[in-house]
């Protein structure tokens, strides 16, 4: 036999073995509300392929791929446990085991690591949380998307209704088809179908009623069954506490702005301060697209080195409030062409950091530059240090926080030489740091942060609901402080 058959029939055992992980993780999501990660990345409803290649990503921590041969015995040994809503790391219990020198058998280990998420420890499943979606442009679908695919046992979060203004004859029919088929992030994992009659879009399963409305003042959702509803607003037309205030009806308990929000609205970046959010606040930001990708790695950066002053520049793919073609803007710059131009344009990233990251002394600045792309953004973090470093070790403290760290979901790592931004579409982290781009000398340190503005913003809008919702469920084993 020779080595290209080897590696051939190497190939097709883990693909047999991927195969016989697929039932199992979509048992323990389906019926106990249970997703299966492997380093940080969700497992539910993935290919083999997909498996397969997630499991490469191990070699960012060993430099060695991980093989579904050494984490399906994790796996089997989750479907024996009494298990309650949580999120289970597989590749983190690999990794942890491999250090661990009791001589304990898989079992064991595995029924040590959880044992928060079983018997009494364990949270047991509600009745779910009714969402609401205000608008349904780019992030409202999105959004959506996400809602769907995580509506496991439906005991989390359930997407209810949409609110939107109408657009004529077929209206419905036309927002099925955007939620259906997207240029940039393709199709939708499901089906959807469409009862005019009643004015519902059905994903999935997931009944979602299209509420037609010009004003938040014209919508009673209890007509709808909808109670203590966490409502989203990717409208962006209000932004402060008075304007999103009038989104609080009967029905209504919470409301989520995808925009930074103005006075004392609080801008909230899951991972970094979501955890100072008061139970009974009922308005709230996910502050912007940037702010998550800049604020989870200067926080990094600011615990291990302290930052004396930085200044971010973010080369931003265009987006819908700019023209096709040049026109008229009530902006100066942003009326010219945006899939033509190149457009310097004003950025409140930098003010925002202040309102997630309270204790951060140094003076963030910052400006912005629209590019022809339509998605995937970089962001180039400036940093002047309070003690010198070396490239090395801002390297290696950069890759265990992605992997370790309480912000690993928020912070990703890529080493690949040749990565450009379209590789970075659909990527469910705020930030992604790109390690051959880094600099350091002395006390400055520059990180290239990729982000995908549209989808990995979405994810942190999702972990926030989920948050507030008190459906944000515990991950094991628990990351490294």
């Amino acid at each position: 036999m020779t080595v290209n058959d080897d590696s051939f029939t190497n190939w097709k055992n883990r693909e047999e073995i991927a195969e016989s992980m697929i039932p199992l993780i979509g048992k323990l999501h389906r019926e106990r509300d249970v997703t299966v990660l492997l380093h940080s990345r969700s497992l539910v409803n993935k290919s083999v392929v997909s498996i397969l290649k997630t499991h490469r990503f191990a070699r960012q921590i060993a430099g060695e791929e991980l093989s579904v041969t050494e984490t399906l015995p994790f796996l089997q040994a989750l479907t024996a446990l009494d298990l309650g809503p949580s999120q289970i790391d597989i590749g983190m219990l690999a990794a942890t085991y491999k250090s661990d020198d009791r001589g304990l058998s898989v079992e064991a280990f595995t029924a040590e690591a959880v044992a928060g998420a079983t018997g009494a420890n364990k949270i047991e499943g509600g009745e779910g949380r009714d969402v609401v979606l205000y608008g349904f442009g780019r992030i409202g679908r999105l959004v959506a998307r996400l809602l769907i695919e995580k509506s496991g046992s439906g005991n989390g979060l359930r997407l209810r209704a949409m609110v939107v203004r109408g657009g004529g004859d077929q209206d419905i029919v036309k927002r099925a088809s955007l939620l259906r088929r997207d240029s940039i992030h393709g199709q939708f994992q499901g089906t959807i179908t469409v009862d005019e009659a009643n004015s519902t879009i059905i994903a999935n399963g997931n009944e979602i009623k299209v509420i037609y409305a010009n004003d938040p003042s014209e919508v009673d959702y209890t007509a709808y069954g909808i109670k203590n509803a966490i409502l989203i607003d990717n409208t962006g037309k209000w932004r402060d506490r008075e304007g999103l205030s009038t989104h609080l009806r009967p029905g209504i308990d919470k409301v989520v702005l995808t925009a930074p929000g103005k006075g004392d609205v609080p801008n909230i970046v899951h991972g970094v301060n979501h955890d100072t959010l008061k139970p009974d606040e009922q308005i709230l930001s996910c502050a912007s697209c940037t702010t998550n990708a800049i604020v989870p790695p200067l926080k990094a950066m600011e615990d291990k080195y302290g930052v004396l002053r930085g200044h971010v520049e973010t080369v931003h793919s265009f987006t819908n409030d700019q023209n096709l073609l040049d026109n008229y803007h009530k902006s100066e710059r942003r009326g010219r062409s945006a899939p033509l131009n190149m457009v310097i344009t004003e950025t409140g990233a930098a003010s925002a950091v202040a309102k997630a990251l309270p204790d951060l002394k140094a003076r963030i600045t910052g400006s912005s530059i629209r590019v022809p792309v339509p998605d995937v953004s970089i962001a180039i973090l400036n940093l002047q240090l309070a003690r010198e470093t070396s490239r090395e070790e801002v390297l290696d403290y950069l890759r265990d926080v992605s992997l370790t760290s309480p912000l690993r979901r928020q912070i990703d790592f890529i080493t690949a030489p040749d990565a450009v931004s379209s590789d970075f579409i659909g990527s469910r982290h705020a930030s992604i740091i790109d390690a051959g781009a880094l600099k350091v000398e002395g006390d400055n340190a520059i990180l290239y942060l990729w982000y995908d503005n549209e989808f990995g913003y979405s994810c942190q809008v999702i972990r926030v609901v989920q948050h507030v919702s008190g459906v944000e469920y515990p991950t094991f084993p628990a990351p490294a402080v």
